[in-house]
């Protein structure tokens, strides 16, 4: 049986925009020293690859979507609208109140990605917003109803509470579902 020789060396390392993958195909079948070099290769390439890994951590949004809700209802406040956004700002959950107006679901969802985004609750970022232009950015919402969810120091998700008579009670709201959620993140 021929013999054939490969063009490409079997643990060939390429970087492309930094994510790293071996090129070329099995080593030749019966070369021991070619099959420990691609067992090494592929270690090394495993290796880079965890040490700059990145990973998120989400939670499981309805508790915290639920548990707002009910305390604007329980607070008589039920024609809100309740938005959980993961970190880069896509809906993970979504509830909206008896009676809640049409612009509480986009109102609900621009303050929880304002928070995730900012890492930071948006009645805290109210008067940064005015200072700095921010209003500006789109799909963002600088008025209170948005709570941060961290882990450490990170912003893993926002959530957001358009249609109470005042921001303050939105505000509220968003608190109650970020407590309601609080031990699941602490866990």
């Amino acid at each position: 049986m021929p013999h054939f020789r490969t063009l490409v060396p079997a643990a060939t390392v390429i970087a492309l925009g930094g994510v790293l993958a071996l090129a070329g195909c099995a080593p030749l079948a019966g070369s021991d020293a070619a099959t420990e070099d691609a067992a090494d290769g592929a270690a090394a390439v495993v290796d880079v690859a965890e040490q700059n890994t990145v990973s998120s951590q989400r939670l499981s949004a309805a508790t915290a979507a639920t548990a707002a809700l009910a305390h604007c209802a329980a607070d008589d406040l039920g024609s809100v609208s309740v938005a959980v956004v993961d970190r880069q700002g896509e809906l993970q959950a979504f509830v909206r109140g008896d009676n809640a107006a049409q612009h509480t679901v986009e109102a609900s969802r621009q303050k929880a990605y304002t928070a995730a985004a900012f890492g930071a609750d948006t009645s805290d970022l109210v008067e940064r917003a005015d200072e700095n232009g921010l209003h500006r950015l789109p799909g963002t919402l600088f008025m209170p109803g948005g709570v941060t969810v961290t882990v450490g120091d990170a912003s893993i998700a926002g959530i957001g509470v358009g249609g109470a008579p005042s921001g303050v009670d939105d505000q509220s709201c968003a608190a109650a579902g970020l407590a309601a959620i609080a031990d699941e993140i602490a866990g």
